[in-house]
């Protein structure tokens, strides 16, 4: 599969912008099939006038060859293929006739014509907003897609003159009006509410030309880089002002528990003194360490060492 990925704010012959990288691809249904049955239809049919003109008239001439033309653009006049996704808006004198397809859709010659062949796929379209201000006054450029189908052929060709456009032109409108409504921190934070918010916009908007918005998917939001770094700052601020929060409730909690727990010991020695020796044992499995505690047990070896060595033991 061979694909491209178009320039940024790339803009097509309709002024609808498209501004971000577009991944194209050249794998779309071909209509080969009816274009050649309308040549094979006009070769036959030329064919045949002058084959005939020739077996009666035993000549050919600059008449039997504008006969033939003639009869040939009759032929591929009345009969038309519509391809499987396609609807073809029949117009009889101008007025409506009918909606016609897939399959072979025959019209009269002069009297009736195809107006509009309406592809019934869901189709994806890339828009996007381009410095559009925020509801706190920073420009933000947005990047989404957009995903919409055609129900009524008869309504898309008869209310509205480009209906194609007009979903574009209403997607981008949709989304700058909800850019400005909002804050860029609203913005990023409820990015899936956002998608949600325009296509129930967008599908009450269209669904009078006879289309339905499927869904709306915002790819990207970019805040420009001279606001990028102070929003950073703003956030990290944020973000220690939380952290200190959390750090005084931690500690009020604490402080509530210690009362609580000096309190229970102040009525009992015995378990004060426990407490203590768990304490004194948890740093000495930690530490590796040994901790002498003074203690009369000395004082029985003083007959048997020096008395030096008693001052040492007692220390």
């Amino acid at each position: 599969m061979r694909s491209n990925k178009a320039s940024a704010q790339k803009q097509n012959s309709h002024g609808v912008v498209a501004e971000t990288q577009v991944l194209e691809t050249d794998r779309t249904a071909s209509k080969a099939g009816a274009l050649i049955f309308a040549m094979a239809l006009f070769a036959i049919a030329f064919a045949l006038v002058l084959g005939l003109w020739q077996l009666v008239c035993g000549t050919l001439d600059a008449v039997s060859v504008a006969v033939a033309l003639i009869v040939g653009w009759l032929a591929i006049s009345t009969v038309h293929i519509a391809q499987q996704w396609e609807k073809f808006v029949v117009l009889r004198f101008g007025k409506l006739n009918r909606i016609s397809g897939p399959g072979l859709v025959f019209t009269l010659p002069i009297v009736e014509h195809c107006a509009l062949s309406v592809d019934m796929r869901m189709r994806s379209v890339p828009f996007g907003a381009k410095e559009t201000l925020t509801a706190d006054l920073i420009p933000l450029d947005i990047d989404a897609v957009l995903y919409w189908m055609v129900w009524d052929a008869e309504k898309a060709c008869m209310e509205i003159n480009n209906y194609s456009l007009a979903v574009q032109l209403a997607a981008q409108t949709a989304l700058r009006d909800a850019i400005g409504r909002s804050g860029v921190a609203e913005i990023t934070i409820r990015r899936n509410q956002l998608d949600k918010e325009l296509t129930q916009v967008l599908d009450e908007k269209t669904s009078q030309w006879g289309i339905s918005v499927l869904s709306v998917e915002i790819r990207d939001i970019v805040v420009p880089e001279s606001l990028q770094e102070t929003m950073s700052l703003e956030a990290q601020a944020e973000q220690r002002k939380k952290a200190r929060i959390i750090l005084m409730e931690a500690e009020q909690t604490i402080s509530e528990m210690a009362k609580e727990v000096g309190e229970a010991y102040d009525e009992n020695d015995n378990a004060l003194a426990i407490r203590r020796m768990h304490l004194l044992y948890e740093s000495v499995r930690d530490t590796g360490g040994t901790v002498v505690v003074p203690s009369s047990f000395s004082e029985g070896f003083g007959d048997v060492f020096p008395d030096d060595v008693s001052k040492i033991l007692e220390k």
